[in-house]
């Protein structure tokens, strides 16, 4: 659930229209990386929900029991990251700007 809520906010912030342009598919592809190299070690993680039925299918028991966990913890996580990425984004936008920097719009 925490690291689909950064994955979320990765992309959101690299491609939201006040972030430098072209830049998104690096910030998000270093991100997944960044989350694959942590979380496989740890937990052998699947980042793709669609990915972990197959195998939960195929192998049954604990792992059928185990399933809604592989879905519902990357939704909260989404979820929450969109909440946080707007109440974050709405401070952003009321802040004075700074010297030199580009304005939105």
């Amino acid at each position: 659930m925490v690291l689909t809520f950064v994955f979320l906010l990765i992309i959101m912030g690299s491609t939201d229209s006040r972030a430098p342009a072209g830049f998104a598919p690096i910030a998000i592809g270093l991100g997944l990386t960044l989350i694959h190299l942590i979380s496989i070690p740890v937990t052998n993680t699947s980042v793709n929900p669609a990915r972990s039925t197959g195998p939960a299918l195929l192998e049954g028991g604990i792992a059928l029991h185990q399933l809604w966990l592989f879905w519902v913890a990357p939704i909260a996580g989404g979820i929450l990251g969109g909440i946080a990425y707007k109440l974050l984004g709405a401070e952003a936008a009321k802040r004075p700007p700074i010297a030199g920097e580009a304005l939105p719009g």
